[in-house]
């Protein structure tokens, strides 16, 4: 049977005009992603996604919090136990088209031990989070869900600051599972990372996210 996007362009006569016509739509689109590249900023979030600069918004304090609080027990649980390296916020990953900035990323062992300290563009990490905002959610469970998925990324959370969730998407062959929807009173554990294990109350409470980062350093 065939179904894939260049079975079913092979079917049709014009296939090299079309084939022509996107490889100049790409390289016009690659000269763009290099001046992106030669020209964001330190001090600004931008990416680069389907040819387009998108600079991101000062993001809302709830959302800060979430991702600092995660991103701080991600980190000290992978340091502690030496297992990669835990980038946030300002980490570019390059993917075959796209350049994004995500909340938070996890690279496993035998990827970061390639890093060197004056890198600004990295390869596809084994886990993403990304902390949902109202101008970032359609990216956040359309191009971005399809492009990490499409790339390997292992596990690929969703966290909603607002309703206080976390969705759990886990690749399955080529694609993503939503392996659990976690609220407050559950845990968060991950798939790559065995023994990693915090309430999800500490991600959103500064009491309990004391308390889960006094358990992490304890963990042998």
């Amino acid at each position: 049977m065939k179904d894939s996007l260049a079975d079913q362009l092979m079917e049709r006569p014009d296939a090299k005009l079309i084939v022509d016509e996107v490889n100049q739509m790409l390289e016009a689109e690659r000269r763009l992603r290099q001046h992106f590249y030669e020209t964001v900023r330190e001090d600004e979030k931008a990416e680069f996604i389907n040819g387009e600069i998108i600079v991101h918004s000062p993001v809302k304090k709830r959302h800060d919090n979430v991702s600092g609080n995660l991103y701080v027990l991600l980190k000290t649980f992978v340091v502690k136990n030496d297992l990669g390296y835990v980038g946030h916020e300002k980490v570019m990953v390059s993917l075959s088209r796209n350049d994004y900035e995500p909340d938070i990323c996890y690279f496993g062992k035998e990827k970061a031990q390639h890093f060197d300290d004056g890198q600004t563009i990295f390869p596809a990490p084994d886990l993403i989070v990304e902390v949902l905002s109202a101008g970032t959610r359609n990216r956040d469970y359309g191009v971005k869900l399809e492009d990490y998925e499409a790339h390997k990324i292992s596990e690929y959370w969703i966290v909603d600051p607002k309703i206080r969730t976390l969705e759990q998407r886990i690749l399955d062959g080529e694609n993503y599972l939503l392996q659990t929807t976690l609220h407050i009173d559950d845990e968060v554990m991950s798939s790559i990372l065995p023994g990693f294990r915090i309430p999800m109350r500490a991600i959103f409470d500064e009491k309990a996210y004391l308390a889960a980062l006094a358990a992490v350093l304890q963990l042998r």
